[in-house]
């Protein structure tokens, strides 16, 4: 078995599709029509080979309710890893990204949350090498 695909809610999978491409860097991988919304994913280029994030339109009701209570408690609904968290850091934080502190050590990461414009923080960690 493999893992394949990650999902994260969002409020808006067009304003979702800018940030993790335009922002992030992410590629586009599929954009198929689903009714009213879409099966859209999006790549790492430096990622697990074959491995897509769903950018998942927030049909169901209680979506919204799960992904405000993670938001709200300051629970990342993902993680990026990045092998220079100072410079992506920097990188984004010029693009606009919002951000929750900056970067700091904890244990064997360091580590700092940013929002994603569509409701979820993500946790952007380097590990110890």
């Amino acid at each position: 078995m493999q893992i394949k695909f990650f999902s994260v809610i969002v409020k808006d999978q067009e304003t979702a599709l800018r940030f993790y491409t335009n922002v992030l860097g992410f590629e586009k991988m599929a954009d198929l029509p689903l009714g009213e919304s879409r099966w859209l994913t999006v790549i790492s280029p430096d990622g697990l080979e074959g491995a897509e994030l769903v950018l998942e339109p927030m049909s169901f009701p209680p979506a919204r309710v799960y992904q405000q209570a993670l938001f709200e408690a300051g629970i990342p609904a993902v993680a990026f890893i990045t092998k220079d968290i100072h410079t992506d850091y920097a990188r984004l934080k010029e693009l606009g990204v919002i951000f929750r502190g900056e970067p700091q050590r904890m244990g064997p990461i360091t580590a700092v949350l940013f929002e994603d414009t569509c409701g979820n923080l993500i946790n952007l960690v380097q590990p110890a090498t």
